[in-house]
């Protein structure tokens, strides 16, 4: 085993173990003092509050990183395939140790958060970013594929806003909503024409060539899996944000009909 490989592994430990304490000591004792409402939640809701408030945190770490990677790595930018992938190895491997976790955690907790589509998800990242960490390629790919981790924060809110039963048509939820869907629609739909754009301009080239068919293989059918999910959530998003918008619209139109107002 080589130094770098010993590296990955001791990140991918470490954040495993961060997120699990984050989950299980942190998340209780931070969300008891900013939202007093956490300790009213059932048992049930707890465990899925620290488990979104563990993901928002894994979000923001590796989506910032993520994006500051794929601004200024110039090893990545200049070989998408085969360049320089310390840093953006860095950001996969902290990403695996939180899949690893999260995987842990709604095993554990199956009944109460079990999901087969997150598993799906988790699994089909997980099985990408091996070959990433273990063969040192694709690292830019990879990287820019955890820029779609920028909408969970917004994502998670929502179900935060819902489980303290915020009113649907609070600013804050609204406002929320509106960001959720456009950032969602923005990194995880809006980057696929580049991203398989990409896939295409390299295909048959020798750089390509000699990712081996098996990586080649692994690389368009995690993607395709990934972005099927995406897809799926995108239109539940978009049916959501446009039921809130319709009512809204009601809700408008019902208060001009009481104040003896037509529009």
């Amino acid at each position: 085993m080589d130094v770098n490989t010993k590296l990955f592994i001791s990140i991918i430990c470490t954040s495993f173990f961060t997120f699990q304490l984050l989950f299980y000591f942190v998340s209780y004792w931070f969300s008891a003092k900013v939202s007093p409402g956490f300790n009213s939640l059932t048992f049930e809701k707890k465990i899925e509050w620290n488990s979104r408030v563990v993901s928002t945190c894994h979000s923001l770490v590796v989506g910032i990183f993520g994006l500051y990677i794929f601004l200024f790595d110039e090893a990545t930018k200049a070989d998408p395939l085969w360049g320089d992938p310390s840093l953006a190895n860095v950001n996969i491997a902290i990403a695996s140790g939180y899949l690893i976790s999260d995987l842990f955690i709604i095993i554990l907790y199956w009944k109460v958060i079990g999901d087969k589509f997150f598993v799906i998800h988790h699994c089909a990242a997980l099985y990408g970013y091996y070959f990433i960490l273990k063969d040192g390629v694709l690292a830019y790919v990879g990287n820019f594929r955890l820029l779609a981790e920028l909408s969970s924060p917004f994502v998670n809110q929502r179900w935060f806003f819902e489980a303290l039963k915020y009113p649907k048509f609070s600013k804050a939820n609204v406002i929320n909503g509106i960001l959720m869907t456009v950032v969602f629609f923005t990194v995880r739909i809006a980057s696929m024409p580049p991203l398989y754009g990409f896939m295409y301009s390299v295909y048959g080239t020798e750089p390509y060539i000699r990712l081996g068919f098996l990586i080649q293989c692994s690389w368009i059918i995690s993607c395709a899996v990934l972005d099927v999910m995406n897809v799926m959530w995108m239109i539940k998003i978009s049916k959501g944000c446009i039921k809130v918008i319709s009512l809204i619209r009601q809700e408008k139109a019902k208060n001009n009909l009481q104040n003896g107002k037509l529009d």
